[in-house]
Protein backbone atom coordinates (compact mmCIF):
# COMPACT_ATOMS: atom_id res chain seq x y z
CA UNK A 1 0.00 0.00 0.00
CA UNK A 2 1.42 3.36 -1.15
CA UNK A 3 0.82 6.25 1.31
CA UNK A 4 0.68 9.47 0.36
CA UNK A 5 3.88 12.33 1.08
CA UNK A 6 1.45 14.20 3.69
CA UNK A 7 0.09 10.88 5.59
CA UNK A 8 4.27 10.02 6.04
CA UNK A 9 5.15 12.61 7.67
CA UNK A 10 1.78 13.42 9.84
CA UNK A 11 2.82 9.73 10.38
CA UNK A 12 6.67 10.74 11.51
CA UNK A 13 4.96 13.70 13.50
CA UNK A 14 3.17 11.15 15.79
CA UNK A 15 5.88 8.95 16.68
CA UNK A 16 7.96 11.41 17.37
CA UNK A 17 5.52 12.49 20.26
CA UNK A 18 5.55 9.33 21.43
CA UNK A 19 9.17 9.16 21.53
CA UNK A 20 9.43 12.79 22.83
CA UNK A 21 7.50 11.15 25.97
CA UNK A 22 9.71 7.87 26.31
CA UNK A 23 12.59 9.84 26.28
CA UNK A 24 11.31 12.87 28.19
CA UNK A 25 10.72 10.16 31.64
CA UNK A 26 14.00 9.43 30.92
CA UNK A 27 15.13 12.44 32.39
CA UNK A 28 12.11 14.49 33.43
CA UNK A 29 12.73 13.37 37.45
CA UNK A 30 16.27 14.64 37.93
CA UNK A 31 15.07 17.94 39.17
CA UNK A 32 12.02 16.64 40.51
CA UNK A 33 13.67 13.95 43.00
CA UNK A 34 14.33 16.07 46.30
CA UNK A 35 10.41 16.95 46.08
CA UNK A 36 9.54 13.77 45.79
CA UNK A 37 11.63 12.43 48.36
CA UNK A 38 10.14 14.73 50.92
CA UNK A 39 6.54 14.48 50.03
CA UNK A 40 6.42 11.11 49.40
CA UNK A 41 8.62 10.43 52.53
CA UNK A 42 10.96 8.38 50.44
CA UNK A 43 14.23 6.70 51.58
CA UNK A 44 17.45 7.44 49.73
CA UNK A 45 17.37 3.89 48.34
CA UNK A 46 13.07 3.98 47.47
CA UNK A 47 14.52 7.42 45.73
CA UNK A 48 16.94 5.91 43.58
CA UNK A 49 14.60 3.09 42.79
CA UNK A 50 11.82 5.68 41.77
CA UNK A 51 14.73 6.49 39.01
CA UNK A 52 16.13 3.72 37.77
CA UNK A 53 13.05 1.04 37.36
CA UNK A 54 12.30 3.06 34.32
CA UNK A 55 15.09 2.23 32.55
CA UNK A 56 15.91 -1.03 34.20
CA UNK A 57 12.16 -1.91 33.15
CA UNK A 58 12.45 -0.67 29.94
CA UNK A 59 16.00 -1.81 29.05
CA UNK A 60 14.98 -5.21 29.86
CA UNK A 61 11.98 -5.67 27.84
CA UNK A 62 12.83 -4.04 24.49
CA UNK A 63 14.45 -6.40 22.84
CA UNK A 64 11.46 -8.66 22.96
CA UNK A 65 8.85 -6.14 22.19
CA UNK A 66 10.44 -5.43 18.86
CA UNK A 67 10.47 -8.90 17.76
CA UNK A 68 6.52 -9.32 18.94
CA UNK A 69 6.10 -6.04 16.84
CA UNK A 70 7.22 -7.80 13.80
CA UNK A 71 4.57 -10.52 14.42
CA UNK A 72 1.29 -8.37 15.79
CA UNK A 73 1.87 -5.55 14.05
CA UNK A 74 3.93 -2.27 14.65
CA UNK A 75 1.10 -0.13 14.59
CA UNK A 76 -0.37 -2.13 17.09
CA UNK A 77 1.93 -2.20 19.61
CA UNK A 78 2.44 1.80 19.56
CA UNK A 79 -1.09 2.25 20.38
CA UNK A 80 -1.03 -0.77 22.93
CA UNK A 81 1.99 1.23 24.58
CA UNK A 82 0.13 4.57 24.31
CA UNK A 83 -3.12 3.06 26.22
CA UNK A 84 -0.45 1.08 28.24
CA UNK A 85 1.97 4.78 28.99
CA UNK A 86 -1.23 7.27 29.72
CA UNK A 87 -2.47 4.77 32.11
CA UNK A 88 0.22 4.55 34.28
CA UNK A 89 1.33 8.07 34.34
CA UNK A 90 -1.95 8.89 35.60
CA UNK A 91 -1.46 6.12 38.26
CA UNK A 92 2.24 7.94 38.75
CA UNK A 93 0.88 11.00 39.70
CA UNK A 94 -1.36 10.07 42.48
CA UNK A 95 0.84 7.71 43.91
CA UNK A 96 0.47 8.08 47.61
CA UNK A 97 3.66 6.47 48.82
CA UNK A 98 7.25 5.36 47.01
CA UNK A 99 6.34 1.60 46.74
CA UNK A 100 2.86 2.82 44.59
CA UNK A 101 5.26 5.46 42.61
CA UNK A 102 8.17 2.67 42.19
CA UNK A 103 5.78 0.24 40.45
CA UNK A 104 4.16 3.02 38.57
CA UNK A 105 6.95 3.78 36.72
CA UNK A 106 8.01 -0.04 36.57
CA UNK A 107 4.70 0.42 34.28
CA UNK A 108 5.46 3.31 32.16
CA UNK A 109 7.97 1.08 31.03
CA UNK A 110 6.62 -1.77 29.97
CA UNK A 111 4.28 1.00 27.94
CA UNK A 112 7.21 3.07 26.62
CA UNK A 113 9.00 -0.22 25.93
CA UNK A 114 6.14 -1.56 23.29
CA UNK A 115 6.03 1.83 21.73
CA UNK A 116 9.62 2.84 21.33
CA UNK A 117 10.56 -0.12 18.33
CA UNK A 118 7.08 0.85 17.11
CA UNK A 119 8.20 4.06 16.07
CA UNK A 120 11.27 3.51 14.50
CA UNK A 121 9.81 0.18 12.66
CA UNK A 122 6.74 2.35 11.36
CA UNK A 123 9.21 4.76 9.79
CA UNK A 124 11.09 1.70 8.04
CA UNK A 125 7.86 -0.13 6.58
CA UNK A 126 6.03 3.77 5.91
CA UNK A 127 9.06 5.09 3.97
CA UNK A 128 10.07 3.75 0.79
CA UNK A 129 12.36 6.47 -0.84
CA UNK A 130 15.72 5.83 0.88
CA UNK A 131 16.53 9.52 1.10
CA UNK A 132 13.25 10.31 2.38
CA UNK A 133 13.57 7.79 5.07
CA UNK A 134 17.14 9.03 5.98
CA UNK A 135 15.57 12.23 6.55
CA UNK A 136 12.80 10.81 9.02
CA UNK A 137 15.32 9.27 10.57
CA UNK A 138 17.14 11.54 11.32
CA UNK A 139 14.24 13.85 13.31
CA UNK A 140 13.44 10.83 15.09
CA UNK A 141 17.52 10.49 16.47
CA UNK A 142 16.80 14.32 17.01
CA UNK A 143 13.89 13.71 19.06
CA UNK A 144 15.99 10.93 21.38
CA UNK A 145 18.55 13.70 21.99
CA UNK A 146 16.17 16.93 22.47
CA UNK A 147 13.62 14.70 24.66
CA UNK A 148 16.37 13.55 27.00
CA UNK A 149 17.70 17.54 26.99
CA UNK A 150 13.90 19.01 27.91
CA UNK A 151 13.30 16.69 30.91
CA UNK A 152 14.90 18.36 33.42
CA UNK A 153 13.58 21.89 31.95
CA UNK A 154 10.33 20.85 31.94
CA UNK A 155 10.13 19.60 35.51
CA UNK A 156 11.57 22.33 36.66
CA UNK A 157 8.94 24.90 35.26
CA UNK A 158 6.09 22.93 36.35
CA UNK A 159 7.77 22.56 40.16
CA UNK A 160 7.89 26.41 40.35
CA UNK A 161 3.62 26.36 39.53
CA UNK A 162 2.27 22.90 40.29
CA UNK A 163 2.61 19.81 42.17
CA UNK A 164 4.63 16.90 41.82
CA UNK A 165 2.54 14.95 40.12
CA UNK A 166 1.84 17.66 36.92
CA UNK A 167 5.71 16.21 35.64
CA UNK A 168 3.16 12.67 34.57
CA UNK A 169 -0.13 14.47 34.21
CA UNK A 170 1.55 16.29 31.14
CA UNK A 171 1.95 13.15 29.38
CA UNK A 172 -1.99 12.48 29.14
CA UNK A 173 -3.06 14.55 26.55
CA UNK A 174 -0.11 13.94 23.97
CA UNK A 175 -1.30 10.09 24.63
CA UNK A 176 -4.64 11.21 23.75
CA UNK A 177 -3.44 12.89 20.78
CA UNK A 178 -1.13 10.50 19.40
CA UNK A 179 -3.70 7.84 19.61
CA UNK A 180 -6.62 9.64 17.77
CA UNK A 181 -3.73 11.04 14.98
CA UNK A 182 -2.99 6.90 14.79
CA UNK A 183 -5.46 5.73 14.05
CA UNK A 184 -6.12 8.24 11.15
CA UNK A 185 -2.46 8.85 9.69
CA UNK A 186 -0.89 4.93 10.44
CA UNK A 187 -0.32 2.29 7.72
CA UNK A 188 -3.29 -0.71 8.49
CA UNK A 189 -1.47 -2.95 10.70
CA UNK A 190 0.28 -6.01 8.95
CA UNK A 191 1.19 -8.36 11.33
CA UNK A 192 3.09 -11.35 10.19
CA UNK A 193 1.40 -14.29 12.02
CA UNK A 194 4.31 -16.93 10.74
CA UNK A 195 6.67 -15.70 12.73
CA UNK A 196 6.29 -17.37 16.43
CA UNK A 197 7.29 -15.09 19.27
CA UNK A 198 9.11 -16.86 21.44
CA UNK A 199 7.88 -16.01 25.88
CA UNK A 200 11.24 -17.64 27.27
CA UNK A 201 13.19 -16.51 24.90
CA UNK A 202 11.98 -12.78 26.08
CA UNK A 203 12.08 -13.90 30.04
CA UNK A 204 15.58 -15.06 29.64
CA UNK A 205 16.58 -11.39 27.81
CA UNK A 206 15.00 -9.57 30.48
CA UNK A 207 16.56 -11.92 33.19
CA UNK A 208 20.27 -11.02 31.54
CA UNK A 209 19.38 -7.68 31.06
CA UNK A 210 18.30 -6.41 34.08
CA UNK A 211 20.76 -8.81 36.07
CA UNK A 212 23.97 -7.05 34.61
CA UNK A 213 21.90 -3.25 35.24
CA UNK A 214 21.50 -4.47 38.70
CA UNK A 215 25.41 -5.50 38.70
CA UNK A 216 26.28 -2.19 37.18
CA UNK A 217 24.40 -0.48 39.57
CA UNK A 218 25.49 -2.17 42.73
CA UNK A 219 29.15 -2.09 42.19
CA UNK A 220 28.55 1.87 41.24
CA UNK A 221 27.83 2.64 45.46
CA UNK A 222 30.04 3.62 48.12
CA UNK A 223 29.49 0.36 49.91
CA UNK A 224 28.44 -2.57 47.49
CA UNK A 225 26.70 -5.94 48.62
CA UNK A 226 29.16 -8.61 47.18
CA UNK A 227 26.22 -11.08 47.45
CA UNK A 228 23.66 -9.22 45.75
CA UNK A 229 27.18 -8.31 43.11
CA UNK A 230 27.15 -12.07 42.84
CA UNK A 231 23.68 -12.80 42.55
CA UNK A 232 23.19 -10.09 39.53
CA UNK A 233 26.30 -11.59 37.72
CA UNK A 234 25.12 -15.09 37.91
CA UNK A 235 22.00 -14.09 36.60
CA UNK A 236 23.37 -12.24 33.88
CA UNK A 237 25.25 -14.74 32.62
CA UNK A 238 22.93 -18.00 32.75
CA UNK A 239 20.66 -15.72 31.60
CA UNK A 240 22.44 -14.02 28.17
CA UNK A 241 24.04 -17.93 27.79
CA UNK A 242 20.61 -19.79 27.83
CA UNK A 243 19.02 -16.87 25.67
CA UNK A 244 22.12 -17.21 23.18
CA UNK A 245 22.00 -20.87 23.03
CA UNK A 246 18.54 -21.14 22.59
CA UNK A 247 18.25 -18.42 19.97
CA UNK A 248 20.29 -20.70 17.55
CA UNK A 249 18.23 -23.42 18.10
CA UNK A 250 14.60 -21.63 16.96
CA UNK A 251 13.90 -21.08 13.50
CA UNK A 252 11.84 -17.49 14.48
CA UNK A 253 14.79 -16.49 17.14
CA UNK A 254 14.37 -13.43 19.09
CA UNK A 255 17.59 -12.30 17.74
CA UNK A 256 19.37 -13.29 15.01
CA UNK A 257 22.95 -12.85 15.53
CA UNK A 258 23.90 -12.91 12.02
CA UNK A 259 22.19 -9.49 11.75
CA UNK A 260 25.90 -8.27 13.73
CA UNK A 261 27.57 -9.87 10.84
CA UNK A 262 27.04 -6.53 8.63
CA UNK A 263 29.71 -4.07 9.84
CA UNK A 264 27.97 -0.94 9.06
CA UNK A 265 25.12 -2.14 11.18
CA UNK A 266 27.32 -3.24 14.02
CA UNK A 267 29.16 0.64 13.85
CA UNK A 268 25.31 1.88 14.04
CA UNK A 269 24.79 -0.22 17.42
CA UNK A 270 27.80 1.09 18.97
CA UNK A 271 27.54 4.98 17.90
CA UNK A 272 24.31 4.98 19.41
CA UNK A 273 26.01 2.95 22.81
CA UNK A 274 28.94 5.85 22.52
CA UNK A 275 26.83 8.71 21.98
CA UNK A 276 24.27 8.04 24.77
CA UNK A 277 26.75 7.47 26.86
CA UNK A 278 28.27 10.69 26.32
CA UNK A 279 25.19 12.73 26.55
CA UNK A 280 23.87 11.44 29.59
CA UNK A 281 27.13 11.13 31.58
CA UNK A 282 27.77 14.87 30.65
CA UNK A 283 24.23 15.62 31.51
CA UNK A 284 24.51 13.96 34.91
CA UNK A 285 27.72 15.65 35.90
CA UNK A 286 27.40 19.10 34.66
CA UNK A 287 23.69 19.77 36.33
CA UNK A 288 25.24 18.38 39.37
CA UNK A 289 28.57 20.61 39.07
CA UNK A 290 26.93 23.87 38.40
CA UNK A 291 24.33 23.53 41.11
CA UNK A 292 26.57 22.12 44.07
CA UNK A 293 29.39 24.68 43.12
CA UNK A 294 27.69 27.22 41.13
CA UNK A 295 24.60 27.72 43.17
CA UNK A 296 21.95 27.24 39.91
CA UNK A 297 18.95 26.17 40.24
CA UNK A 298 17.67 23.10 38.94
CA UNK A 299 15.97 25.02 35.79
CA UNK A 300 19.23 26.86 35.04
CA UNK A 301 21.28 23.89 35.04
CA UNK A 302 18.50 22.18 32.65
CA UNK A 303 18.84 24.74 30.45
CA UNK A 304 22.51 25.06 30.14
CA UNK A 305 23.22 21.26 29.61
CA UNK A 306 20.20 21.76 26.77
CA UNK A 307 23.33 23.71 25.25
CA UNK A 308 24.01 19.67 23.80
CA UNK A 309 20.22 19.67 22.31
CA UNK A 310 20.97 22.93 20.40
CA UNK A 311 23.71 21.82 19.22
CA UNK A 312 22.40 18.39 17.93
CA UNK A 313 19.14 19.70 15.83
CA UNK A 314 20.30 21.05 13.46
CA UNK A 315 23.08 18.37 12.51
CA UNK A 316 20.95 15.60 13.32
CA UNK A 317 18.46 17.09 10.27
CA UNK A 318 21.77 17.67 8.16
CA UNK A 319 23.24 14.32 8.45
CA UNK A 320 20.11 12.86 7.31
CA UNK A 321 20.14 15.40 4.44
CA UNK A 322 23.26 14.84 2.97
CA UNK A 323 24.04 11.11 4.15
CA UNK A 324 23.32 9.50 0.71
CA UNK A 325 26.03 11.84 -0.60
CA UNK A 326 28.90 12.01 1.77
CA UNK A 327 28.32 8.19 3.04
CA UNK A 328 28.29 6.63 6.89
CA UNK A 329 31.99 7.06 7.64
CA UNK A 330 32.58 10.77 8.12
CA UNK A 331 29.34 11.37 9.91
CA UNK A 332 29.43 8.51 12.38
CA UNK A 333 33.38 8.42 12.94
CA UNK A 334 33.52 12.15 12.32
CA UNK A 335 30.07 13.09 14.41
CA UNK A 336 31.77 10.84 17.14
CA UNK A 337 35.28 12.44 17.07
CA UNK A 338 33.87 16.04 17.01
CA UNK A 339 32.05 14.93 19.97
CA UNK A 340 35.58 13.93 21.80
CA UNK A 341 36.82 17.58 20.52
CA UNK A 342 33.80 19.18 22.33
CA UNK A 343 33.86 17.30 25.59
CA UNK A 344 37.84 18.16 25.62
CA UNK A 345 36.96 22.13 25.00
CA UNK A 346 34.32 21.88 28.21
CA UNK A 347 36.71 20.29 30.81
CA UNK A 348 39.51 22.97 29.86
CA UNK A 349 37.33 25.72 30.29
CA UNK A 350 34.37 25.05 32.35
CA UNK A 351 35.76 26.82 35.61
CA UNK A 352 36.89 29.97 33.56
CA UNK A 353 34.72 30.79 30.79
CA UNK A 354 30.70 29.94 30.24
CA UNK A 355 31.28 31.14 26.86
CA UNK A 356 33.47 28.51 25.92
CA UNK A 357 31.47 25.53 27.96
CA UNK A 358 28.75 26.43 26.00
CA UNK A 359 30.49 26.39 22.64
CA UNK A 360 32.17 22.92 24.31
CA UNK A 361 28.58 21.66 25.08
CA UNK A 362 27.48 22.92 21.25
CA UNK A 363 30.15 21.30 19.56
CA UNK A 364 29.51 17.67 21.58
CA UNK A 365 26.17 17.96 20.74
CA UNK A 366 26.40 18.86 17.10
CA UNK A 367 28.80 15.56 16.64
CA UNK A 368 26.59 13.43 18.81
CA UNK A 369 23.69 14.36 16.95
CA UNK A 370 24.66 13.95 13.42
CA UNK A 371 26.58 10.00 14.79
CA UNK A 372 23.01 9.60 16.41
CA UNK A 373 20.38 10.18 13.39
CA UNK A 374 23.07 8.48 10.86
CA UNK A 375 23.76 5.70 13.45
CA UNK A 376 20.19 4.89 12.75
CA UNK A 377 19.78 5.14 9.16
CA UNK A 378 22.87 2.50 9.59
CA UNK A 379 20.89 0.13 11.48
CA UNK A 380 17.52 0.05 10.23
CA UNK A 381 18.81 0.77 6.41
CA UNK A 382 21.37 -2.79 6.59
CA UNK A 383 18.17 -5.19 7.95
CA UNK A 384 14.83 -6.28 5.62
CA UNK A 385 11.44 -4.74 6.42
CA UNK A 386 10.62 -8.13 8.02
CA UNK A 387 13.11 -7.52 10.67
CA UNK A 388 12.31 -3.80 11.28
CA UNK A 389 11.13 -4.82 14.87
CA UNK A 390 14.42 -6.58 15.36
CA UNK A 391 16.77 -3.83 14.59
CA UNK A 392 15.39 -0.90 16.15
CA UNK A 393 15.09 -2.94 19.44
CA UNK A 394 18.64 -3.61 19.37
CA UNK A 395 19.36 0.21 18.84
CA UNK A 396 17.01 0.94 21.28
CA UNK A 397 18.71 -1.48 23.84
CA UNK A 398 21.87 0.03 22.79
CA UNK A 399 20.54 3.52 23.98
CA UNK A 400 19.37 2.27 27.18
CA UNK A 401 22.62 0.41 28.31
CA UNK A 402 24.63 3.70 27.14
CA UNK A 403 22.49 6.35 29.36
CA UNK A 404 22.59 3.40 32.17
CA UNK A 405 26.46 2.60 32.71
CA UNK A 406 26.88 6.17 32.22
CA UNK A 407 24.73 7.06 34.81
CA UNK A 408 26.21 4.05 37.21
CA UNK A 409 29.91 3.97 36.45
CA UNK A 410 30.36 7.98 35.96
CA UNK A 411 27.96 8.76 39.02
CA UNK A 412 30.38 6.43 40.83
CA UNK A 413 33.49 8.12 39.47
CA UNK A 414 32.53 11.49 40.43
CA UNK A 415 31.96 10.37 44.04
CA UNK A 416 34.84 8.18 44.28
CA UNK A 417 37.50 11.21 43.28
CA UNK A 418 35.67 13.50 44.92
CA UNK A 419 36.32 11.44 48.18
CA UNK A 420 39.74 10.67 47.36
CA UNK A 421 41.16 14.03 46.73
CA UNK A 422 39.14 16.13 49.26
CA UNK A 423 41.67 18.02 51.83
CA UNK A 424 39.40 18.38 55.27
CA UNK A 425 40.22 21.03 57.18
CA UNK A 426 40.95 20.66 60.27
CA UNK A 427 38.24 19.73 62.65
CA UNK A 428 35.58 18.81 60.37
CA UNK A 429 33.96 15.33 60.58
CA UNK A 430 34.85 12.43 57.84
CA UNK A 431 31.25 12.84 56.81
CA UNK A 432 32.16 15.74 54.80
CA UNK A 433 33.73 13.21 52.52
CA UNK A 434 30.80 11.31 51.83
CA UNK A 435 29.85 14.08 49.18
CA UNK A 436 29.38 17.44 47.93
CA UNK A 437 26.37 17.38 49.61
CA UNK A 438 27.11 16.32 53.38
CA UNK A 439 29.67 18.94 52.88
CA UNK A 440 28.05 21.73 52.06
CA UNK A 441 25.40 20.76 54.54
CA UNK A 442 27.68 20.93 57.78
CA UNK A 443 29.48 24.11 56.59
CA UNK A 444 26.02 25.76 56.92
CA UNK A 445 26.18 29.62 56.47
CA UNK A 446 29.64 29.63 58.74
CA UNK A 447 32.71 30.92 58.07
CA UNK A 448 36.14 30.38 59.01
CA UNK A 449 36.76 26.50 59.09
CA UNK A 450 32.95 26.13 57.27
CA UNK A 451 34.42 28.78 54.50
CA UNK A 452 37.77 26.38 54.36
CA UNK A 453 35.33 23.20 53.85
CA UNK A 454 33.28 24.69 51.01
CA UNK A 455 36.26 25.80 49.10
CA UNK A 456 38.14 22.36 49.57
CA UNK A 457 34.91 20.42 48.99
CA UNK A 458 34.13 22.40 45.96
CA UNK A 459 38.20 21.75 44.54
CA UNK A 460 37.53 18.44 44.95
CA UNK A 461 34.23 18.19 43.14
CA UNK A 462 35.51 20.07 40.31
CA UNK A 463 38.41 17.85 39.93
CA UNK A 464 36.27 14.61 39.99
CA UNK A 465 34.03 16.75 37.39
CA UNK A 466 37.36 16.48 35.69
CA UNK A 467 38.09 13.25 35.69
CA UNK A 468 34.73 12.11 34.43
CA UNK A 469 34.74 14.57 31.53
CA UNK A 470 38.45 13.04 30.56
CA UNK A 471 36.53 9.30 30.49
CA UNK A 472 33.94 10.60 28.59
CA UNK A 473 36.17 12.35 25.93
CA UNK A 474 38.14 9.28 25.67
CA UNK A 475 35.43 6.89 25.25
CA UNK A 476 34.09 8.99 22.25
CA UNK A 477 37.89 8.76 21.02
CA UNK A 478 37.13 4.74 20.98
CA UNK A 479 34.25 5.16 19.76
CA UNK A 480 35.71 6.75 16.98
CA UNK A 481 38.35 4.58 16.09
CA UNK A 482 35.77 1.41 16.75
CA UNK A 483 33.66 2.59 14.27
CA UNK A 484 36.04 4.11 11.89
CA UNK A 485 37.62 0.59 11.84
CA UNK A 486 33.91 -0.81 11.03
CA UNK A 487 33.04 1.56 8.00
CA UNK A 488 36.15 2.33 6.41
CA UNK A 489 34.39 1.35 3.09
CA UNK A 490 31.16 3.42 3.80
CA UNK A 491 32.69 7.03 2.79
CA UNK A 492 31.64 9.59 0.09
CA UNK A 493 29.92 7.91 -2.44
CA UNK A 494 29.88 4.25 -1.27
CA UNK A 495 26.69 2.55 -0.80
CA UNK A 496 24.64 3.05 2.63
CA UNK A 497 23.51 -0.61 3.48
CA UNK A 498 24.96 -3.88 2.82
CA UNK A 499 23.89 -7.57 2.85
CA UNK A 500 21.80 -8.15 5.53
CA UNK A 501 22.77 -11.69 6.62
CA UNK A 502 19.19 -12.86 7.16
Amino acid sequence: MTISTKRRWLLLAVVSAGLLLITLDNSILYAALPTLVEDLGASSSEGLWIINAYPVVMAGLLLGSGTLGDRVGHRRMFLIGLVVFGAASLGAAFSTGPEALIAARAFLAVGAAAMMPATLALIRVTFDDERERNMAIAVWGTIAVVGSALGPIISGILLQHFWWGSVFIINIPVVLAAVVATLFVAPPNDPDISKRWDLVSSLLALVALVGLVIAIKETAKTDPDPAVIAAAVLAAAVGGWTFARRQRRLPYPLLDFAIFRNRAFLAGVLAAGFALFAIAGIQLVTTQRFQLVEGFTPLRAGFLVAAVAVGAFPTAVLGGAVLHRVGLLPLITGGLALGAVGTVLVLTNFATSMGLLVTGLIITGSGLGAAMSVASSAIMGNVPARRAGMASSVEEVSYEFGSLVAVALLGSLLTAVYSATIDLPAGVPEQARDSLDSALALAGQGSGANSALITAASEAFDGAYLAVLIVVATVLAVGALATGVLLRRHGPGSALSGPAHL
